[in-house]
């Protein structure tokens, strides 16, 4: 872990919480989920749940990820077998990664890229083998040469995270089956990151990769509440996939965490069952908060990517004579009293990032107008 420090989200939280920095940088709501789930997690509490649940997770929510699966998507799994409970899905990804990647295997993963994944890539002794997103006609995607050079005979697996954080992109079928493509091609794994399934905008629409032809059978699809519920300091997440990955996942799994959350582990079920009207009006107004945050962004001098889903905006920082996004992000709390996150982090290329800056838009509206009244001042 040479070369881990402290993750950029807690440095840039530290520094708005010590600047007193509007905080537009780490990717957490400001208001809570919908109440009569927190209700019934209130109840499962009093209701004495408070002990060590069964290591794959609670049956009633086993089977409500199940049953969304399907409906949702028509990905018929198994609940005994074919679903597990994580402590939310960077556990997941990390008992996936742990559990599916040899030492020197080679992991492709899309850059820029939610910083977990580098980190537990490193500790499963693989390699990660970087393929870039770059805009094109106002969206990142990828360069489907690109992807196929970097599937080599080491290749074990793809991690896919639809929709993209932090770009704001989510594939698209024709770019999907790119990737399924390849992953029959070649016998890959697939390890999908969807937590933010819910949160597209517009005209897109979220595809799992493994509805695409022979790849139900080789996607291990990680999920999670916190995204959809606004509930991100629940750590609920699960993992569906073939019955052997889960076994295989679950055994790292019983090693980091073994189980947890108990009472919110059922305030889920709940929630998945009978709460998915709450997801979409979350949506929408998720929608409204980033074209607010964008005419903000815009206004203030910025070059903004519109997001087809998640919390984050893309902002090139150049139009404002600034080069470097860390270095502007580092000072923008003197600079603006505002925090944003340094897209290069989550680069190996750290080049191809170095002049965008990420925003959350998950934000109250006043919290969103002040900031970008705070920006103004940048231009």
């Amino acid at each position: 872990m040479q070369g881990f420090g402290t993750t950029i989200f807690a440095e840039m939280t530290a520094l708005a919480v010590r600047t007193g920095a509007i905080n537009l940088g780490q990717g957490f709501p400001d208001t809570d989920g919908p109440p009569a789930m927190l209700e019934a997690a209130i109840e499962a509490i009093r209701a004495g749940a408070n002990q060590y649940p069964p290591g794959p997770g609670v049956p009633e929510l086993r089977e409500a990820i199940a049953a969304q699966r399907l409906e949702r998507y028509g990905l018929s799994y198994e609940p005994a077998a074919e679903v597990l409970v994580t402590v939310g899905a960077t556990e997941g990804i990390a008992a996936s990664l742990l559990a599916l990647a040899e030492p020197g295997d080679e992991v492709v993963v899309f850059e820029p890229y939610y910083d977990s994944y580098a980190a537990m890539i490193a500790l499963a002794g693989a390699v990660r083998k970087p393929v870039t997103l770059r805009p094109v006609e106002g969206r990142f995607t990828f360069d489907p040469d690109e992807l196929r050079a970097a599937v080599g005979p080491r290749t074990r697996l793809i991690l896919v995270n639809s929709p993209h954080n932090p770009t704001g992109t989510v594939f698209t079928r024709t770019e999907l089956e790119t990737i399924a493509g390849l992953c029959v091609e070649h016998d890959l794994i697939a390890i999908t990151d969807e937590v933010y399934e819910y949160l597209t905008f517009d005209d897109a629409q979220h595809i799992p990769l493994a509805t695409l032809p022979g790849m139900r059978e080789r996607t291990v699809a990680l999920s999670s509440s916190g995204k959809s519920f606004s509930a991100t300091g629940w750590k609920i997440g699960w993992v569906t996939a073939p019955a052997p990955y889960v076994r295989a996942v679950q055994t790292v799994k019983q090693f980091l965490t073994y189980t947890a959350s108990a009472p919110y582990q059922r305030a889920v079920a709940y929630a998945l069952q009978n709460e998915l009207p709450w997801v979409e009006g979350l949506r929408k107004s998720l929608e409204t908060k980033r074209d607010r945050l964008i005419s903000g962004l815009d206004a203030a001098g910025f070059t903004t990517y519109r997001p087809q889903g998640t919390y984050f905006v893309q902002a090139d920082i150049r139009p404002l004579g600034f080069t470097d996004g860390a270095e502007l992000a580092r000072a923008l709390p003197e600079k603006a009293g505002v925090v944003a996150v340094p897209s290069q982090v989550f680069y190996d290329r750290t080049e191809a990032g170095r002049h965008f800056v990420r925003f959350a838009f998950c934000k109250r509206d006043e919290v969103i107008d002040a900031a970008v009244e705070r920006l103004r001042g940048l231009a």
